[in-house]
């Protein structure tokens, strides 16, 4: 396989430590140079404060990378011609010797290879609005079905169709878990107008979930929403207009496929003078977080 898992991440696996995955593309597509960077170091921060050790998984030179280097991640956030890389992308990237991102399902796809349970993103893709023509479903949905990772995010990202998203995921078998909320956080925004399957209080309840569903044999993911705290949320009111707003221009310009989500984040920055951008790091700092506690837990249950 073309794998390489660092020194500390397989150490941390063999002694039964927690360890949290982390993605790449948030790095190369999903901010700009520096701020990419920083978040990055002080999400892994922020997991190894609660106790468990941090896994960012990126390809370099056709091999994937489980535990990059500071140097490496650094490389990610100012190296040119990185691709985006999802799971129909990895033999191309692996046989090519290139460098690739990873996205939220070869993360997921890495990570259980390499034996990590959980997965800390922002936020997971879905349904595009007018999916229903277009067809347009993330693998994400795909990789939650299928892939046994446990993912913690802000909720689907608020760009697409959260209503049809969630219908497959429930179609698909993923429970889809709030954190300290009835209500599917969006991303940018605590709230929406729809239901998550379960409102769980603790980290450790969260990781009772995920072990009886690996005892039971229970295939695929668990998705763990995770609201941003009320200080980052823009309102939905505000960030739909917004949204509407930079999917428009999108349309206009005839930009599709993997190019959409990098273009309309970044056209939704532009539009919120910056706000989206600190929700946005906000958010997955509170994730890794979250993500980490729930490791911790999950490492004592397994023991």
């Amino acid at each position: 396989m073309n794998i390489r898992i660092s020194s500390k991440v397989e150490q941390a696996l063999k002694e039964n430590k927690p360890v949290i995955a982390l993605e790449s593309t948030i790095i190369s597509h999903g901010m700009p140079y520096p701020k990419n960077v920083e978040c990055a170091l002080a999400v892994e921060k922020n997991i190894e404060k609660e106790g468990a050790v941090a896994a960012t998984i990126g390809i370099i030179d056709g091999e994937a990378i489980i535990g990059m280097t500071p140097d490496e991640i650094e490389e990610f956030g100012k190296r040119k011609g990185i691709v985006k890389c999802s799971l129909r992308d990895l033999p191309i990237v692996y046989a090519k010797k290139l460098w690739g991102a990873t996205t939220v399902a070869a993360t997921m796809f890495l990570a259980h290879q390499a034996g990590i349970e959980f997965f800390v993103t922002g936020g997971i893709g879905g349904a595009h609005r007018k999916a229903n023509e277009t067809f347009d479903i993330s693998t994400d949905l795909e990789a939650l079905g299928n892939i046994d990772v446990s993912v913690i995010c802000a909720g689907p990202k608020a760009i697409l169709d959260l209503g049809l998203t969630m219908e497959i995921l429930e179609t698909k078998g993923v429970p889809v878990i709030g954190y300290n909320t009835d209500c599917l956080p969006a991303f940018f925004t605590r709230t929406s107008k729809f239901k998550v399957d379960f409102n769980a209080k603790t980290p450790l309840e969260i990781a009772e979930i995920v072990k009886a569903k690996r005892d039971n044999q229970l295939k695929g993911g668990v998705l763990i929403t995770n609201p941003v705290d009320e200080a980052h949320s823009i309102p939905e009111e505000k960030i739909n207009v917004v949204i509407e707003e930079a999917i428009k221009e999108m349309d206009e310009k005839g930009i599709k496929g993997k190019d959409e989500t990098p273009f309309l984040l970044s056209k939704i920055v532009e539009l919120t003078g910056g706000e989206s951008l600190e929700t946005n790091i906000a958010l997955i700092l509170s994730n890794a977080t979250l993500g980490a506690k729930i490791a911790v837990e999950y490492s004592k249950l397994a023991k």
